[in-house]
C-alpha cells in the first residue's frame, strides 16, 4: 500500500492499461473506500456502476470515444442518484419536493458523485492501480450512454473512472502554483495573479514542447478555452430534463 503523500502528489492520470484482473480484495477496499464517502446530508445522493463486462465496455467506448474504456480492467461510471430516495419516500408516502428541479439539487448531486470518484480513486492509487477520470463520459452521448447502462429517472452520469494495471508512467503535468491556487483569507487582484497566470501559460508551453511521448505546441490558456468552446455545443440541459433534473431556481 502506498503512503497517503504518495498516493496524492504522485498521481498522475493512466491512459493505458495491462489487460489484467484486479484481485477482490482490492476491489472491495476500493467499494468501501466509496461507501464511506462524505456526502450533503448524509443522503448519499449518488451510486456507482462498475463496468467490467468487455462488450458493454466496447459500446461505451464507441460512444464515448476514449481508448482507455475498453483496455482497463474496471469502468466506473458515477450518478448523481436522487432516484433511491424518491422510491423511498414513495414506498413510506413521504411527500417528495422537487428539488431535482432546483440547482442546489443538481449540485449535490454532483458534488456528491464527484466525492464518491475521489475516494475511489484515491483507494485505487494507493493500491497500485492507474487510473483516468473521463468527463467526456458525461458530454459525448448522454443519451445513448444513459441506455446501455439503464439509468432511471432522478440520475445522471457525472463522471467516468478508468481503473487498471498501469503499462505507462507518463511525465507529471505541471499543476498551476500554491499561490495561483490556494489563497488566504481572500481573493487575490487581478493585479496579483495576471504574473503568476502569464507564468504558468509558459511552463505548459515548455511541458508540451519537452515531455516524453507525443509533443505538442499546446499552451494552457488557449487550448483549454478550445475545450469550452466545443463544450458550447453540447446539449446537456437538455439529457437532463429527460432524466428529472428541470432546473427552474
Amino acid at each position: 500500500m502506498k503512503s497517503v503523500k504518495s498516493t496524492l502528489l504522485d498521481r498522475r492520470s493512466i491512459r493505458r492499461y495491462e489487460r489484467e484482473s484486479i484481485d477482490d480484495s482490492t476491489m472491495e477496499f476500493i467499494y468501501q473506500a466509496i461507501r464511506n464517502t462524505p456526502t450533503s446530508y448524509n443522503g448519499q445522493q449518488f451510486s456507482v456502476i462498475d463496468v467490467t463486462d468487455q462488450p458493454i465496455k466496447e459500446k461505451l467506448y464507441e460512444l464515448i470515444g476514449q481508448k482507455q474504456i475498453k483496455t482497463c480492467s474496471h469502468f466506473m461510471l458515477f450518478l448523481a442518484d436522487f432516484h433511491k430516495i424518491t422510491l423511498a419516500a414513495k414506498a413510506k408516502d413521504v411527500d417528495m419536493p422537487e428539488f431535482t428541479e432546483t440547482a442546489d439539487g443538481i449540485i449535490v448531486g454532483v458534488v456528491d458523485a464527484a466525492l464518491a470518484m475521489m475516494s475511489a480513486l484515491t483507494a485505487a492509487e494507493a493500491s497500485g492501480l492507474g487510473t483516468c477520470c473521463i468527463g467526456y463520459a458525461r458530454t459525448a452521448a448522454p443519451e445513448q450512454v444513459n441506455k446501455v447502462l439503464g439509468l432511471p429517472p432522478h440520475t445522471f452520469l457525472v463522471c467516468g473512472l478508468a481503473i487498471g494495471v498501469p503499462r505507462e508512467t507518463p511525465d507529471m503535468k505541471p499543476k498551476q502554483p500554491m499561490h495561483l491556487t490556494i489563497h488566504r483569507n481572500h481573493y487575490p487582484s487581478d493585479t496579483e495573479l495576471m504574473p503568476l497566470l502569464q507564468a504558468y501559460d509558459d511552463e505548459i508551453s515548455i511541458y508540451n514542447r519537452t515531455r516524453t511521448g507525443t509533443q505538442t505546441t499546446n499552451d494552457w490558456v488557449a487550448h483549454i478555452v478550445s475545450y469550452y468552446r466545443e463544450a458550447m455545443s453540447y446539449r446537456i440541459l437538455n439529457a437532463l430534463r429527460r432524466q428529472g433534473f428541470d432546473c427552474r431556481q
